[in-house]
């Protein structure tokens, strides 16, 4: 049974399930540990760089700020941290940096930093990048806040130097959605969480004895919207990640499924299968409940996404007699085009935030892995290798996709960069993690 499939089969037995209401609403963190990550694959010379440890203040926090930076940059693939047992030195400032005995030491670049104590219990986190050739500063900033939002500060220490040797803006601070499964049927515990993007600072957003599907981001990063079957059938919900507060916006009979936010957070793309069971494209306005139909076909037509400009909508349809992915405008009377080729199956669309790639699923060499088609050229390339991978979100940067995958017949998330040769595996001490949708840029 292929993906597609496979989510209409879901469908069908979760509404069979859902009789009674078993829902906790809560919003304080998950005492179990962080994802943990590890890294799969990278680039084969990454960039040699020292993260020392950063000058502490007498009331000491507790996080190791230079720790988290290390991570993320490790964890990109693309950098390679020094062990600290291998620095020469543990300066917190530029001047103190003696550039020759670091380059000496095997690193093109340092990154140092301090915390300093402020009034009414906050923190500053000071950084410098250095460049041990020239000995040049190449940036630095400075992050406040209290206790709780030093690993936003380290993770946007990450995020600025991740540009500046780069290029490109890091995701590092950004958080990512999911959904993990306990147990085994009929007794099955379902949770939405959110998660930093490194998987640490896990949030419980809902739990259910009722399948929880396809989370997905507001544009302002405030709101899920996610399916519920908490009833008797299923359900689209918007829910606050901050106070929990939610709302159902799309109960009408059939499917309600597949929810995806416009790019001004107006409105959501859904798939509906009224009374007759057969799905098509609909746009919900969430301030009125209006609802605009966009397709109209006897085929299935699902999992819709918007275009970046907001003028259009990807979508996985089989009316050619498999699925395949088809482009539609938004404006009455548009024709779907169709967008994938090659391969008997494409699904699961995603675009990237630039609107210059297309991720999928396609059945590529017996199995389903996540593919990304460039939109001018249409030339496709298969970026994973598992046997059944699913549900790809971009980042926000645009440079990685998270998906899950099954491992051993239990589900887990991995990223991979769109260049296909980074990448790393988030394994859940217990239970399965499915569905990831990666979030926004924050302020």
């Amino acid at each position: 049974m292929g993906p597609l499939a496979d989510f209409m089969d879901r469908f069908q037995r979760a509404g069979a399930a859902a009789v009674l209401l078993a829902l906790a609403l809560l919003g304080t963190p998950r005492a179990q540990a962080a994802l943990e990550i590890e890294v799969t694959s990278g680039v084969r010379d990454p960039i040699p760089i020292a993260v020392v440890p950063f000058g502490r203040p007498a009331t000491d926090p507790g996080l190791d700020v230079a720790q988290v930076v290390q991570h993320d940059l490790e964890g990109s693939g693309r950098f390679r941290g020094m062990p600290r047992d291998r620095m020469p030195a543990s300066p917190s400032r530029v001047e103190d940096v003696v550039a020759s005995a670091w380059k000496g030491a095997g690193g093109d670049y340092v990154v140092l930093g301090r915390l300093t104590a402020l009034d009414g219990g906050s923190y500053a986190v000071d950084f410098d990048l250095v460049n041990t050739l020239t000995g040049a500063k190449l940036t630095s900033g400075r992050f406040t806040g209290g206790p709780g939002a030093l690993r936003n500060a380290a993770h946007r220490v990450s995020d600025a130097v991740y540009l500046k040797i780069l290029g490109v803006r890091g995701a590092f601070a950004t958080r990512i959605a999911y959904v993990e499964v306990d147990g085994s049927p009929p007794a099955q515990t379902y949770r939405l969480f959110v998660a930093d993007a490194d998987g640490a600072n896990q949030q419980k957003i809902l739990e259910s004895r009722f399948p929880l599907m396809s989370p997905t981001w507001s544009p302002d990063g405030q709101f899920l919207a996610y399916v519920s079957f908490e009833t008797k059938h299923s359900a689209v919900y918007v829910q606050q990640v901050r106070t929990g507060e939610r709302r159902q916006v799309s109960a009408r009979a059939g499917i309600n499924g597949a929810p995806d936010w416009s790019p001004d957070g107006k409105k959501l793309a859904l798939t509906l299968g009224g009374s007759g069971g057969n799905p098509d494209i609909y746009i919900l306005d969430l301030a009125s409940q209006t609802l605009t139909r966009v397709t109209d076909d006897p085929a299935i037509d699902t999992e819709p996404v918007w275009s970046p400009d907001g003028r259009s909508l990807y979508f996985t349809s089989d009316r050619a007699g498999s699925p395949q992915i088809y482009q539609i405008g938004i404006q009455a009377g548009a024709r779907p085009k169709r967008i994938t080729f090659g391969s008997s199956y494409n699904a699961r669309p995603r675009i990237s935030p630039d609107g210059t790639l297309l991720a999928m699923v396609s059945l590529e060499g017996g199995g389903y892995r996540i593919a990304v088609q460039e939109l001018a050229s249409g030339n496709v390339r298969a970026l994973s290798h598992g046997r059944l991978d699913e549900s790809p979100s971009f980042a926000p940067n645009g440079v990685t996709l998270i998906f899950s995958e099954r491992d051993g017949g239990r589900g887990e998330l991995a990223t991979v960069s769109t260049d296909g040769l980074t990448g790393l595996r988030l394994k859940a001490s217990e239970g399965e993690i499915r569905e990831p949708a990666w979030g926004p840029f924050i302020p």
